[in-house]
């Protein structure tokens, strides 16, 4: 039984973590602001100390006496006015949960990075694993920057001897709850059928039970220093909005929308955004939406014993809780 402080645990993600950790029997504190919503987590058992990873004194408060931490606390965001803040939360954030980790001797950091670190294909031949060369960089797409100055800081730290530390990149986590998250406002219209278009490109979809157990694997037999993909299945955007479909009954996306168009479209959003008008469209989504996301995850299948599960099983799951809350 270890004493472990989550960052983020109030998120989809990090609620499954801390149902499982206390299942395990292991003691879960949670740093959360006051105003946070803690309602991902009724029903766990929990420590709830409040705190910000913007501030480093209350991140060495809530990790005193702790064994371990495990690090989930990130902004996902795909505008450039998102930028600073995104620098501010995923960077920012993580020097100070190291800096803190430090300061009280915290035994072990499990640092939850993402696939958008490790890169992206632009061809549906390039399938990416942990030592794959970083290949978005042109893009500059906030996100995956942020996320990959994030990791980099972690690795950093490890090699100065500072502390120990490993690192996992989940996939696209599917799982009942999920729905809730601000980035799934797409899916959902899928499942309601009212979506007649779908992108280009591909995503990897990892079940969140499957996704937890790797990063519970990841902490307890990790190697320091490395980064661990908990991916499952490589899948068209297209296949995976039917897949929705089918588990909503619903009609699935007929028409695919030509990536050339999408990019304009994601050019004329940004022209939006600097005169300082809304849009649901900008280049950083457009990019995000027509790459190959695509991953293999036998790294932590071979020294992790990950078991990806089914992608179909895990988009059921989402879309059973839809229906049973509503949405």
């Amino acid at each position: 039984m270890a004493k472990i402080c989550i960052t983020g645990a109030n998120g989809f993600l990090g609620s499954w973590l801390v149902r499982h950790l206390t299942q395990k029997s292991h003691e879960v504190r949670v740093i959360a602001r006051p105003t946070s919503d803690l309602s991902e987590l009724e029903g766990t058992k929990y420590e709830l100390v409040h705190g910000d990873i913007l501030d480093p004194e209350s991140l060495r408060k809530a990790f005193f006496a702790q064994d371990s931490v495990f690090h989930l606390a990130g902004l996902v965001a795909y505008k450039a006015k998102d930028r600073e803040k995104m620098e501010a939360v995923n960077v920012r954030g993580t020097e100070n949960v190291l800096a803190a980790c430090e300061a009280q001797k915290v035994r072990r950091l499990l640092h939850t990075s993402s696939v958008v670190a490790v890169g992206a294909g632009f061809l549906p031949t390039e399938i990416l694993n942990e030592d794959s060369a970083y290949n978005v960089g042109h893009l500059n797409l906030g996100y995956f920057e942020t996320k990959r100055k994030a990791e980099l800081k972690v690795v950093e730290w490890v090699k100065a001897g500072r502390g120990d530390a490993v690192i996992v990149n989940p996939a696209t986590v599917y799982g009942p709850g999920d729905a809730k998250k601000g980035s799934r406002k797409v899916q959902l219209k899928v499942a309601h059928g009212t979506l007649p278009f779908y992108p280009g490109g591909g995503v990897n979809i990892v079940g969140v039970d499957a996704c937890v157990e790797g990063m519970i694997a990841a902490w307890e037999k990790g190697r320091t220093g490395e980064r661990y993909i908990l991916a499952g299945e490589n899948l068209l955007i297209r296949d995976v909005f039917r897949m929705i479909a089918e588990s909503a009954g619903v009609a699935a996306p007929k028409y695919k929308l030509p990536t050339g168009l999408l990019r304009s479209l994601g050019g004329f959003g940004d022209l939006l955004a600097d005169w300082g008008l809304s849009s649901p469209i900008s280049s950083e989504t457009v990019w995000t939406s027509t790459l190959y996301h695509w991953f293999d995850s036998s790294k932590a299948q071979r020294e992790l014993g990950f078991t990806p599960g089914s992608a179909r099983v895990a988009i059921e799951k989402s879309v059973k809780w839809i229906k049973e809350n509503g949405l």
